[in-house]
């Protein structure tokens, strides 16, 4: 499971970001392209933010997904509590190769939507009925969680030569 994410503080006019766990597989999310959404005049505008994250457990599989970045004062300081609006999107783009089994509801990602209590988590399971990943993304705040959510699905398909994999194969019993 990956930590942090693509949070920015911004003091001082220094630029710095968030510290990330040692666990990272590698960078974290892949920032898309922002789109701001309002005009703010001396603070940062709020933006829709489109990032891409490959699922560290299955070569093959990225999930895209866009979130709200609050601008303005508590934004650019980075203490701003993020929105709980989220979309999901999950394809295949090359060959899937599983690496390990995992658990139905497994968490892939998450990443810190607020200073303390939020975060934004993606997490995998399999219809090992149509052989298809499963991928739900959503966000939790110790209290008042918000029910926002969206899912994506990925049919595992042959690629080149060769079988499919099957997602029921690596689920841990």
């Amino acid at each position: 499971m990956k930590s942090c994410g693509p949070t920015k503080f911004l003091a001082a006019g220094l630029l710095a970001l968030v510290s990330c766990s040692a666990s990272f597989a590698n960078d974290g999310p892949d920032l898309i392209f922002r789109k701001s959404t309002d005009f703010k005049l001396l603070t940062p505008n709020d933006k829709l933010a489109t990032y891409v994250v490959d699922d560290p457990l299955v070569d093959g599989v990225a999930c895209t997904y866009t979130a709200h970045e609050k601008g303005g004062m508590a934004g650019m300081f980075g203490v701003a509590e993020q929105t709980s609006e989220v979309s999901l999107a999950c394809s295949q783009f090359g060959p899937i190769k599983f690496k390990e089994k995992f658990g139905q509801g497994d968490l892939m990602i998450s990443e810190r939507r607020s200073l303390l209590f939020k975060q934004l988590h993606i997490a995998r399971g399999c219809d090992v009925k149509r052989n298809m990943l499963v991928y739900m993304i959503y966000s939790d705040k110790l209290i008042e969680g918000s029910p926002e959510n969206s899912t994506a699905t990925v049919a595992l398909q042959p690629w080149g030569q060769g079988e499919a994999q099957k997602c029921a194969d690596y689920i841990k019993q």
